[in-house]
């Protein structure tokens, strides 16, 4: 390690440490001070700039399965007992409110009183149960968790697998049926195949592996890393095709620089958790290019890195947004961690010192949506809601400290 970091000026791994350490405990402290709702009971769905919370905002799966992985991650890393509480609260509402007992699955979504407002099958959100699941048993060791991730897995394996061409389609009915509109997000074309969930049940799979070492999550695990390496890496610009038909049709407007960087760290952790050496060294050099294509291509002139890109046109969305700097960061260190190259660890601090400069709000507590330099007229994103929790900062947080040793 002190050889890779003599070449560079970049901060000292022990000093990037302690700062991401001292990070984590302010990012959980904001949650827990503002983001528990004492009258309605689990966690607010929205909570805005200034931390003031929407009392009448629904609250969605995936919110709630984040803070669920957040704080048992957290409270496992830490020993603090503040956060084992606040997860063994996430845990109770998931599966009073959100498991739907009658088809199996958790619902997309509730009011904020509760009850269900939408209760179509994400198979993107059941991922996400699967991941908060695991993380939440490794933390209490209670057989009842691992047993409830475990019929989660046999679901999607039973009711989401594409028999005819491969792949896991995005989304259902509440009862397991067809759905017309399988948009993730309003944002999202409606596609059957994402590469955006497939890299969930990834993430996924592989944290269910490493606590249950049964053949059919392997199989499993093995089966959707070949979905990348067949469908969804493209070799010819390192990039990732995000929207494809039901025969793997690229149908993908820009590429997304943070996905891409994201698939390449949670890849390589998915082929260390499997351990099938001919996977890995097949598989290895590609995770390094989509690091360096990432680097190359996404660098803005902050060490920052931006949004994506128009395939057709070029046109580089170069917005600066929280979860994309959170991934790069750990993305940047486990190519790092793999090949050595110097270069690596220093875009990662480079990400680290724009984060604290730009990303971090130092006043207010958490991390901006858009970096305060993006911020158009003055407009403000929400701190927590639908798809923002402590989820890809928290996890930096925690990631970076374990790969600085």
């Amino acid at each position: 390690m002190s050889q890779a970091l003599q070449h560079t000026n970049a901060i000292s791994a022990c000093n990037f440490a302690g700062e991401c350490r001292a990070e984590l405990g302010r990012i959980a402290r904001w949650w827990l001070d503002l983001a528990q709702d004492p009258a309605q009971g689990g966690f607010y769905g929205e909570i805005d700039d200034d931390g003031r919370p929407n009392t009448a905002a629904e609250k969605g799966v995936v919110l709630n399965t984040r803070i669920l992985w957040f704080f048992s991650e957290a409270a496992l890393f830490t020993g603090e007992a503040d956060y084992r509480r606040a997860a063994e609260r996430a845990y109770r509402y998931l599966r009073e409110y959100f498991f739907d007992a009658e088809y199996g699955g958790y619902y997309w979504s509730l009011r904020a009183n509760g009850q269900l407002a939408s209760g179509k099958k994400q198979v993107y959100a059941q991922a996400f149960a699967i991941y908060a699941l695991c993380a939440y048993y490794q933390l209490t060791g209670e057989g009842s968790v691992l047993q409830e991730a475990l019929d989660c897995f046999e679901l999607i394996e039973a009711r989401c697998v594409d028999r005819a061409g491969e792949g896991y389609l995005e989304a259902y009915t509440r009862e397991w049926g067809e759905i017309d509109d399988v948009r993730l997000s309003e944002k999202d074309l409606n596609f059957p195949k994402t590469m955006n969930t497939h890299l969930h049940v990834l993430e996924a799979y592989t944290s269910l592996y490493q606590v249950h070492k049964g053949e059919r999550v392997a199989r499993a695990l093995g089966y959707t890393i070949d979905l990348f390496d067949r469908y969804m890496i493209d070799r010819d610009s390192y990039h990732l095709r995000s929207f494809m038909d039901a025969d793997w049709s690229d149908h993908s407007p820009a590429f997304t620089y943070g996905h891409d960087i994201e698939c390449a760290w949670l890849l390589c952790k998915a082929l260390s958790a499997l351990g099938d050496a001919e996977r890995s060294e097949r598989l290895g050099p590609d995770i390094l290019q989509l690091a360096r294509t990432c680097q190359s291509e996404a660098i803005g002139s902050l060490g920052e890195v931006l949004d994506g890109r128009d395939k057709r046109s070029a046109h580089v969305h170069g917005e600066r947004i929280w979860w994309v700097q959170a991934e790069a960061m750990v993305g940047f260190l486990v190519a790092w961690s793999v090949s050595d190259e110097t270069a690596f660890y220093a875009s990662a601090a480079n990400v680290w010192n724009f984060i604290k400069t730009y990303q971090i709000d130092k006043e207010r507590g958490e991390w901006l949506w858009h970096s305060r330099l993006d911020a158009p007229d003055g407009a403000r994103d929400y701190k927590a809601g639908f798809w923002k929790g402590p989820y890809h900062n928290g996890r930096a947080m925690i990631e970076a400290i374990r790969l600085l040793g």
